[in-house]
């Protein structure tokens, strides 16, 4: 007859003494205990981590623990949905053997796997991304190919444009003629216009000055006799 409960504290010792920093002891009745499992470091210092529980059915190990995962970090859920499969498989092919360390290493691996795929996810994450951008740039470099289509319709956008900026100068330069005043507008509006020279001048006073040297002597200029002009006529004169 099996001894159960011998085999049960038996592996128990052997997991603590494997597990010192990562095995706990929930519950003795029945024996539920967790185990924290962590993958080796990836290449860039990453890790992922899992912390199992798992509880001994009364006739164990002939009869399966029960587990879960009650804990995860930088896990997915595919991934923890793995592991919870991963699980279930080992467990079915080691029935009727102590199997908890089997289980933890078993997941042990499968976390190194995972942070192995993280990196390639990544390498292709990174690669996807430079493809987007060289996609981009050279749409943005060679543009959009020209069809009789699109070129009919910038076509049109274009002169429909053009015809727009004609019409708002056309109006521009309209009204500006409008603004424009005349002469005689302008004194309308403003009667100080018409008095300005002469308020010039009196302002100005005796402050006038004449420069003398612009005019000749009255005696220097050579005037001519109208008597002395051959074509002198004073019948002429009384004529007109």
């Amino acid at each position: 007859m099996t001894d159960y409960s011998e085999e049960q504290r038996n592996e128990l010792e052997a997991l603590e003494s494997i597990y010192p920093d990562s095995f706990t002891v929930l519950l003795e009745k029945p024996t539920t205990f967790t185990i924290t499992v962590t993958s080796e470091a990836g290449e860039n210092d990453e890790t992922v981590q899992t912390t199992l529980k798992f509880t001994y059915r009364e006739k164990y190990p002939d009869e399966t623990p029960l587990y879960e995962i009650v804990s995860q970090e930088n896990l997915d859920d595919n991934d923890v949905m793995d592991i919870i499969k991963l699980l279930e498989q080992q467990a079915e092919e080691n029935l009727g053997m102590v199997m908890i360390f089997t289980l933890v290493s078993a997941v042990q691996e499968k976390l190194n796997e995972i942070v192995d795929q993280i990196k390639t996810r990544r390498e292709e994450e990174k690669k996807q991304k430079e493809r987007e951008a060289e996609e981009e740039e050279k749409q943005r470099f060679h543009g959009t190919p020209v069809t009789i289509e699109n070129f009919l319709n910038w076509k049109a956008k274009f002169d429909a444009e053009l015809l727009e900026i004609k019409r708002k100068k056309m109006k521009e330069e309209e009204q500006a003629g409008k603004n424009k005043l005349s002469g005689k507008q302008l004194f309308e509006m403003d009667h100080n216009l018409d008095t300005s020279d002469i308020q010039f001048l009196e302002e100005a006073g005796n402050n006038v000055e004449v420069d003398e040297s612009l005019f000749q002597e009255m005696d220097d200029l050579e005037l001519e006799d109208e008597e002395d002009d051959p074509d002198y006529n004073p019948v002429n004169l009384d004529s007109d």
